[in-house]
């Protein structure tokens, strides 16, 4: 019976320089980053906010900017005091990233706004053999 040999991954901790989060990444995976992001290391949600800033932005703006608003957005919320009322805080807060989801234009979609189609009503749920 051959015995399997795993070689273990070189992982390093890396900290996020917007939110501090640490992660564990190898050294290929926290060079990439960097170099992305113009020496900065980023987690996994941040890069994903700074992307989405990216893409949402009405105007073109470059990695480094995106992540500039990102990092002022981050400074600003982490500074802020607790909600009164935490749940319909987070549910004002859904509400308003929902709309704000539907509403925002996407820079390789269409655009012509479509009306979404609407689902057709059977007759029966049993099918027909």
């Amino acid at each position: 019976m051959a015995a399997a040999v795993f070689k273990e991954a070189n992982v390093e901790f890396a900290e996020c320089d917007c939110c501090g989060l640490t992660e564990e990444c190898t050294p290929a995976y926290i060079a990439r980053v960097r170099e992305k992001f113009g020496g900065r290391w980023l987690c996994g949600l941040c890069s994903e906010a700074v992307k989405d800033e990216t893409v949402r932005s009405e105007e073109e703006i470059t990695a480094n900017e995106a992540l500039d608003r990102h990092m002022k957005f981050y400074e600003q919320f982490k500074t802020s005091s607790p909600p009164a009322n935490p749940a319909e805080d987070l549910i004002t807060a859904m509400k308003h990233l929902l709309r704000r989801t539907l509403d925002s234009p996407r820079k390789n979609g269409p655009t012509t706004t479509t009306t979404p189609t609407s689902f057709v009503r059977s007759k029966t749920c049993f099918s027909t053999v």
